[in-house]
């Protein structure tokens, strides 16, 4: 997916170089719908903390700078080279339409400009992500049923 972005770290930032509203909306929803007591995303040089209050029914949201060296989850490969299908929100990354089912694509597999890669759900919402460009499947980078952030590089893609 070609999502544009002022950073290369996937955080999308207003001309004044503070996180996008809508991203921070979009954290608050994934915040409230799962009635989490904290959320905590850092992104580059930004950090964006939810937390509820006990006085307080609406979650507070810290925008700030990040600590100088963030350290990428050990569950997520660090793939720094390549052309990539990312995701366009956060959410919950699925390789398949149903847990029986055959994944939508296989590694090593030529996909047409629109063919259905996966489904990210967000919100209780799946949405189905579509490639903008024909392309072979070099590597998924995510496994199934893993919460991604917005910008997640989900596959490692060739151009054809």
């Amino acid at each position: 997916m070609s999502k544009k972005r002022d950073t290369d770290d996937g955080a999308p930032l207003t001309p004044g170089g503070l996180p996008d509203i809508r991203y921070v909306q979009a954290l608050a929803e994934v915040f409230s719908t799962y009635e989490l007591d904290e959320i905590e995303i850092e992104s580059g040089e930004h950090r964006v903390l939810l937390r509820r209050s006990d006085n307080a029914a609406q979650p507070a949201v810290v925008v700030a700078p990040a600590a100088a060296a963030v350290v990428a989850p050990a569950a997520a490969p660090v793939v720094e080279e390549g052309e990539f299908i990312e995701s366009p929100f956060v959410g919950t990354f699925f390789r398949r339409p149903s847990p029986d089912a055959a994944p939508f694509v296989e590694i090593g597999a030529s996909v047409a400009n629109g063919n259905v890669v996966c489904i990210v759900e967000a919100m209780k919402l799946f949405n189905e992500l579509e490639v903008e460009f024909d392309c072979r499947i070099e590597e998924c980078l995510v496994e199934d049923g893993q919460p991604v952030e917005y910008g997640a590089k989900l596959f490692r893609v060739t151009r054809r």
